[in-house]
């Protein structure tokens, strides 16, 4: 049997958590162990997701080309926010997964 998911409180106090910098640092230099496959992972979830398709590819033409210099520049940064949010939320959620499976795995050991 799982265990239930975490609550509302719980998952902000543990991000709270998360602020601490020295626990920060830790967290980065074990991801930066992994990097490599994480980044294979983001990008075939990506991938996968339709983020690198031909309408992105469309957007990415519609953005660098706009005639209008403020409308181009406010364009590029919007389809890059767009892009950092999305690998964001990708990569929080195979972090997520991949903290789930590690327990699941110590839980089986």
């Amino acid at each position: 049997m799982s265990e239930r998911p975490p609550t509302d409180a719980e998952l902000e106090a543990a991000v709270e958590r998360l602020s601490d910098p020295e626990r920060f640092r830790a967290a980065e230099a074990r991801v930066a162990r992994a990097a490599p496959q994480l980044q294979r992972v983001l990008g075939q979830a990506l991938h996968e997701g339709g983020w690198f398709g031909e309408a992105h590819d469309a957007e990415v033409l519609k953005a660098a080309t706009a005639p209008d210099e403020d409308e181009r520049l406010r364009a590029v940064r919007t389809l890059l926010a767009e892009e950092t949010r999305m690998g964001m939320m990708v990569g929080v959620a195979v972090g997520w997964e991949l903290a789930l499976e590690l327990g699941q795995h110590r839980q089986e050991d």
